[in-house]
């Protein structure tokens, strides 16, 4: 307790990292009040009760990603996602168009060009997805919960309001980027998703207090839960490390430099969240085909994320997704070039094609129990849902959810950690040091 004490003390007398924290904690708490204001139009409390009935899917992932304001009608219902979904297109296309590729190798100016180009496309899936979201309210408002002399202005006005809403979102996130601390998208996608808890666990804990016995039933979920957490942390930090040796260079004159030894990370989980967040969009496709027969059938099956065959075909997609996705943003021929042209090679292999045969290799044998991992964690929440678990609190048990909230702490506490490092002062763990998922990308090499 007094090492936290006096670590707490080391962090806030760092002035930049002070002014760091309070300023991220500002634009949050901006951010929350938005999630409250209600849509022009709307009575709240109706449609509130009007979409409990009807989450579920990629609405309540929706919902989960904007803390609560998708279904609560607010500005900022779609959140930050129309600029996720952007985001991860323009990856895609870096590695997938020769010319993106070209783009993103010209430093700053060419990053400066994808980004703009992202925020152009943001506001275009916002303009689509605002449209499709205005539909769904006036079906959920056909029996009332919107004032009706406001109707013929309100497909307009709420369109113009969710892309503003999502504009302002997505510039608050990269203020934090900017002027915070941590990656401002993260951590908006974070505090959405920790916004949910409390409620979670109240109703977690009451339904688990009306029996005597039932309270070490409650203890036990805790465990469990702390140990989830535990294990999604080593899912993430996990590597193998390949050994590489530079040879020795000869500069300025007769000065001679030793060959530096150096080591190549291959991460457990190289894909991060994207394939659950994949898998479960491709899962959510069948019942838009068997809405009206979601009782019996395929649509029983892919609507229900406890029933055995979702399970077993949801992980088989997470795995296929984590191959697939590993295969995009991983360039094992990239790297061995780059070792190449920097007198890098790995011991005990020959430099070019043999190089970049014995790198993938070692991913394909990395990334199979990292997929498996990546796989269960996924069906976590239907496994605890079983379990006698609420539905609410059994989301925090894996999924997006934990995997998302485990790696932005890790981001967060690792910059805060590489700040007191940098003015003398100890770290936040007595051995080692925290490792984010910034720190555990492909070296470049």
């Amino acid at each position: 307790m007094k090492k936290l004490i006096q670590t707490l003390k080391n962090i806030w007398s760092i002035e930049d990292l002070r002014s760091k924290i309070l300023y991220t904690l500002v634009l949050i708490f901006v951010y929350r009040i938005g999630a409250h204001v209600v849509l022009p139009g709307i009575d709240p409390d109706t449609i509130a009760q009007s979409m409990e009935k009807s989450r579920g899917g990629i609405l309540g992932m929706i919902d989960m990603f904007a803390g609560g304001a998708f279904s609560q009608a607010s500005i900022f219902a779609l959140g930050i996602m129309p600029y996720i979904s952007a985001s991860i297109f323009m990856q895609l296309m870096t590695v997938l168009v020769p010319q993106m590729q070209k783009l993103q190798k010209e430093g700053d100016s060419g990053r400066k060009k994808i980004n703009q180009w992202t925020r152009y496309l943001t506001v275009a899936v916002t303009l689509v997805q605002a449209s499709a979201y205005v539909t769904y309210l006036n079906e959920m408002t056909r029996s009332g919960g919107m004032i009706e002399a406001y109707r013929p202005y309100f497909w307009l006005s709420t369109v113009i309001i969710l892309t503003a809403g999502t504009l302002f979102v997505m510039w608050l996130g990269e203020k934090i980027t900017d002027r915070g601390l941590g990656n401002g998208t993260s951590l908006i996608i974070m505090i959405g998703i920790l916004a949910r808890l409390p409620q979670s666990f109240a109703q977690e804990f009451t339904s688990k207090t009306t029996q005597p016995g039932d309270i070490l039933i409650f203890i036990v979920e805790i465990v469990v839960l702390i140990a989830i957490i535990l294990g999604c942390i080593l899912l993430i930090q996990g590597t193998r490390k390949i050994a590489l040796n530079y040879a020795k260079q000869i500069a300025g004159g007769n000065r001679q430099f030793t060959g530096a030894r150096q080591f190549l990370p291959i991460k457990v989980n190289s894909a991060g969240v994207m394939p659950i967040i994949f898998a479960q969009a491709i899962m959510f496709l069948p019942t838009l085909f068997t809405y009206a027969d979601a009782t019996r059938g395929i649509g029983q099956v892919f609507a229900d994320h406890t029933n055995f065959w979702y399970m077993l075909v949801y992980a088989t997609v997470v795995i296929g997704f984590t191959f697939l996705y590993t295969a995009l943003i991983f360039n094992p021929k990239q790297i061995a070039e780059n070792l190449k042209q920097n007198n890098g090679f790995i011991p005990g292999v020959k430099p070019g094609q043999p190089t970049a045969d014995y790198i993938g290799a070692v991913m394909d044998k990395v990334t199979l129990p990292g997929a498996i991992l990546l796989a269960f964690v996924g069906i976590l929440p239907g496994i605890a849902d079983l379990a006698g678990v609420t539905s609410g609190f059994s989301t925090f048990y894996g999924g997006t959810s934990l995997l998302i909230m485990v790696g932005v702490v890790l981001d967060t506490l690792q910059q805060i950690e590489t700040q007191l490092l940098m003015r003398q002062y100890d770290g936040l763990m007595k051995s080692g040091r925290i490792q984010g998922r910034q720190t555990l990308t492909q070296a470049s090499v």
